[in-house]
């Protein structure tokens, strides 16, 4: 065989390896290696007429906030563990809200990709911040803009800016930008659609690259840290008391097609144990006790638990 004939099969070869076809078999067969976490799927009844819970959080009083994008209720709802509205806000705030976290301090910010709008509120509604990011390329409609928010050490907070951009953005406790990275492609150091992003309590920040599907790693300053690539399509990331959690599907599906919700080794990436979540892997919040809660369309809010 000459060299050259050599040199394509190799490519013909690593082509066929990161076929979706063959990522998909082989997350299958990881999938099967690890173990089923022991997690009960209960769903909240919210009692109003909402549309797609994009996103949902519980503090540590144990409200459940509900970030959804029907025109009949207010956007952010707050309920209790039977669906019950204990307060509401948020009308005619947002175009198309995507993502609800809650700050260490407790309050409550929100990321809107269609206005690429960052909110900041008290429990109780009261809003305390917004962050115009702007920058939104000319001529786009529906979602151009940010979709996380993940806190840092000292007040910093960092963006996700996926939709219509494919960067990170950081800001000070004051809301003014310090720090920005990230181009398109598929290098590192480079985002298609970066549509989670966390921090853990070593300062290594983790971006889910959801259309390149992989995980990719760096440290407060935007230095590139290494990526995860064996995971799927991986579209949220979270960390709480030490566990790093992923929410991902096969990679050659649609988006509103099953998934899991994965607990990752942060050292390598191994899947530590997995739940399967059905269409929940929007946007992934855990509290901490390990109870981890996300929405799927059209209305629904899931509750992973332990069994009771």
């Amino acid at each position: 065989m000459s060299r050259l004939l050599w040199l394509c099969c190799l490519t013909l070869r690593a082509l066929e390896a990161q076929s979706p076809e063959s990522q998909a078999a082989a997350l299958r067969d990881l999938v099967a290696a690890a173990p089923k976490l022991p997690l009960e799927r209960t769903q909240i009844k919210i009692q109003a007429d909402i549309g797609y819970p994009s996103s949902v959080a519980m503090d540590a009083k144990g409200d459940i906030y509900v970030l959804q994008r029907g025109p009949d209720a207010d956007p952010v709802l707050v309920v209790n563990r039977e669906g019950k509205i204990i307060r509401s806000w948020g009308k005619g705030m947002y175009k198309i809200p995507h993502s609800i976290r809650i700050g260490p301090d407790g309050n409550i910010w929100t990321a809107d990709s269609g206005s690429s709008m960052i909110l900041k509120f008290s429990p109780q509604g009261e809003k305390l911040m917004e962050i115009s990011v702007g920058e939104q390329p000319p001529g786009r409609t529906g979602a151009s803009g940010t979709t996380d928010i993940a806190f840092g050490p000292k007040g910093r907070i960092f963006i996700s800016d996926g939709y219509g951009n494919a960067r990170i953005l950081e800001y000070n406790s004051q809301g003014q930008r310090v720090n920005q990275w990230g181009r398109p492609g598929a290098g590192p150091g480079e985002f298609r659609q970066p549509h989670g992003i966390t921090i853990d309590d070593r300062g290594v920040i983790y971006v889910a690259d959801r259309l390149n599907a992989r995980i990719q790693r760096f440290d407060l300053e935007g230095k590139y840290l290494g990526q995860w690539d064996h995971l799927g399509r991986v579209t949220t990331v979270t960390f709480r008391n030490g566990a790093l959690w992923a929410g991902t599907q096969f990679n050659n599906i649609s988006n509103e097609s099953g998934g899991w919700q994965m607990n990752l080794d942060r050292q390598t990436g191994k899947i530590l144990g997995y739940t399967e979540s059905g269409r929940s892997h929007h946007v992934l919040n855990v509290t901490a006790t390990g109870d981890l809660f996300a929405g799927a369309r059209p209305d629904i809010v899931w509750w992973f638990h332990p069994a009771r």
